[in-house]
């Protein structure tokens, strides 16, 4: 170390110091064995998380249309105490805030089938060296070929790819994946409640620094009218993936996240607000740790 990253090290709180050494690349700071052996992601969407919006079935058309559909969401969440695994004796600085931006839209309809393409920018705010401060950009590319194999059915063919960042901190080397799958949707009507299902998984085809296989989810839904403007809804999302155990010397790991709020309508756009409870695995693109926490947040759609 140099007298002048000693002299800045020194300066720094206990818990910051602890995150330079985790975010030195591999080749300068080994990891050690024990953190080695802890723990994998949350991520599909991030993800799935790392996605922030369920996939859902969408209405066939009386004719084939092109740019048949556009979604879009913007999110953001406060993180309640963040803790990590195994818990140190203080909260994790790093996670603060988690935010994402983007949307989705089908192609083309061709009423049988569709072809679409899903975009996600995760932002990460943590309150290290300032109450606001970004360190993670995480991008979600998504193309997707469904077929309609029943009204309220679709079965689809996925290329999903993720690539997570670091902002105003070092990182020479790439930490992202491509997953080629499948996915099921489905959505049930019970009287004016819905009920929409999304079964996933598929192989990781190419990935650098992450040791993933093979990566499953299955996400829930359900949205209950209350009035034209209001209702209720819940979401549930659970993650799992199998590893390579020679990369990290670990073995397959999972995560969950837990949503309900209220939905108000607009005329051109909706408003949720929500709380919940994640575990996300791998939620720095680098130490490989758990981190649990509560959240409370907004999420701006379109209609």
């Amino acid at each position: 170390m140099s007298d002048t990253e000693g002299s800045i090290t020194a300066g720094l709180k206990p818990c910051a110091t602890a995150v330079v050494a985790r975010r030195r690349s591999p080749e300068a700071q080994p990891f050690k064995p024990a953190v080695l052996a802890v723990s994998l992601s949350l991520i599909f969407a991030v993800g799935a998380a790392a996605q922030s919006t369920q996939p859902t079935v969408a209405p066939a058309p009386a004719s084939p249309e092109f740019l048949s559909r556009y979604d879009f969401h913007l999110s953001i969440a406060r993180l309640l105490t963040s803790t990590p695994t195994p818990a140190p004796s203080v909260p994790d600085e790093r996670f603060s805030w988690d935010s994402h931006y983007g949307g989705s839209f089908d192609v083309a309809d061709l009423v049988v089938a569709r072809l679409g393409v899903a975009l996600d920018y995760q932002a990460v705010m943590g309150s290290e060296y300032r109450p606001f401060d970004p360190n993670q950009a995480n991008y979600t590319l998504e193309g997707v070929i469904s077929a309609r194999v029943a009204p309220d059915t679709e079965v689809a063919g996925i290329f999903h790819h993720v690539s997570r960042h670091l902002s105003d901190r070092p990182k020479p080397f790439a930490v992202a994946y491509n997953e080629v799958g499948g996915r099921l949707m489905r959505r049930q009507t019970f009287g004016s409640t819905t009920l929409d299902i999304d079964l996933e998984g598929g192989r990781a085809v190419q990935h650098s620094y992450v040791d993933y296989t093979w990566l499953g989810e299955l996400q829930l839904q359900v949205r209950h009218p209350v009035n034209e403007r209001l209702g209720l809804f819940a979401h549930g999302s659970g993650q799992a993936f199998a590893v390579d155990e020679l990369v990290a010397k670990r073995g397959a790991q999972a995560g969950v996240l837990l949503e309900a709020g209220v939905r108000v309508n607009g005329r051109a756009g909706a408003l949720e607000i929500f709380a919940g409870y994640e575990k996300r695995v791998d939620a720095d693109p680098l130490d490989r740790l758990s981190q649990r926490w509560g959240l409370v947040g907004f999420r701006l759609l379109s209609k």
